[in-house]
């Protein structure tokens, strides 16, 4: 990791210096931030579920479970209790699988100081609302500022010090940039090799990340099956549509889905076995199990928990996400992956561009008809 970015702490929305940051959350990226922010010169508590983790830590200054083979910074406190981790914290990072965000948040609340800005940094949508984070969490702790940080982050890459890009966005830059929660953020975990851009699209960056989980699962069934690159940059291109499409509809912006949190974290997380979205995609087109595909090891796929989400969500607006729909078949509703992929490949041929209305009947499927 680098040395400590000799910044001076900035301030919060809430006035206060964002100087002691809680992460919540003890797995792979949640340790790597905790990292980055104790190498940035905050001081850092890590909460974390697991009391063996938490030992490992402590004795051992590593996350054997989840993040093995980095050191932790010795300054780095770890906590088993949720409301002594973020009690006294000048800003939470929220960094539990999405389905857990809500609960988490109600538990810390009673914890929490007044005005404590939380930051969003796990991906996705809430199952039974089918709300976006941001609004999960805004509709616990109202009281409290929101930002999200999103982008193409492997956890070990991060660990390591390598070069990372990161967008933090809250709803506040436009009306003061410099002084804005998320360009504060960005001052107080940002380091030589951790570097943050600043967004107000808070919904775009959530669209992105949500949703880019699910694509990553259909570009590893893809090369499960033993497909090669044109597939996968067909999928990552019509995924990135359909990524477009959900983001416009919820009010985000293009040029937040062709940026990190969206074609940057795209490509990364379909490109690599790094990614568990595109590993768990790869293994079930082998016929494993999960267990097999992550050697029996305890891990939240997003995609998984969130493809429900994703796609109801655009049922409801009324929008053809027919990559994620296609995940959904297979992983939800166990219709049989050959058949699924047909049905993907024998489609109609139609327009690019929107502005185009063309619906072409595939010759070969035509002949089939008729014979």
């Amino acid at each position: 990791m680098t040395t400590p970015n000799p910044s001076t702490a900035p301030v919060s929305s809430a006035g206060a210096p964002i100087d002691h940051i809680a992460i919540v959350g003890g797995g792979a990226w949640g340790t790597a931030l905790a990292m980055t922010a104790a190498t940035a010169g905050r001081r850092v508590t890590l909460w974390v579920r697991e009391a063996e983790v938490a030992l490992d830590i402590r004795e051992r200054r590593e996350n054997g479970l989840f993040l093995p083979g980095h050191r932790l910074p010795e300054s780095i406190a770890v906590e088993t209790d949720l409301a002594l981790a973020v009690r006294g914290a000048d800003a939470v990072l929220l960094v539990v699988p999405s389905q857990f965000l809500r609960p988490t948040c109600e538990a810390m609340g009673p914890a929490l100081k007044a005005g404590t800005p939380l930051v969003i940094c796990a991906k996705g949508i809430e199952f039974k609302t089918g709300s976006l984070l941001a609004d999960t969490v805004a509709s616990v702790l109202p009281q409290h500022p929101v930002a999200v940080l999103s982008g193409p982050t492997f956890a070990h890459e991060v660990a390591q010090g390598q070069p990372t890009a990161v967008t933090i966005a809250s709803d506040d830059v436009a009306a003061d940039p410099a002084g804005s929660l998320a360009a504060r953020l960005a001052v107080a975990i940002g380091t030589r090799t951790f570097r943050p851009y600043v967004s107000d699209d808070v919904r775009g960056v959530e669209v992105c990340g949500a949703v880019k989980n699910v694509l990553a699962i259909a570009c590893g069934i893809a090369a499960g099956k033993g497909f090669g690159s044109n597939a996968r940059a067909a999928l990552i291109t019509r995924g990135l549509n359909e990524i477009r499409e959900l983001a416009d509809a919820l009010g985000g912006r293009r040029e937040t889905v062709t940026g990190l949190a969206g074609i940057g974290d795209l490509t990364l997380t379909c490109s690599s076995e790094q990614s568990r979205n595109f590993r768990y995609g790869a293994g079930l087109a082998k016929g494993l199990t999960m267990a097999q595909i992550f050697d029996g090891r305890p891990v939240v796929v997003e995609g998984l928990e969130n493809v429900v989400s994703v796609t109801d969500m655009a049922r409801k607006l009324g929008l053809e996400m027919t990559i994620c729909e296609a995940v959904r078949a297979v992983v939800i509703d166990h219709k049989p992956l050959g058949r699924v992929m047909a049905e993907l490949l024998e489609r109609p041929f139609r327009a690019e561009s929107h502005g185009i209305d063309l619906v072409i009947a595939q010759p070969e499927r035509d002949a089939t008809a008729r014979n």
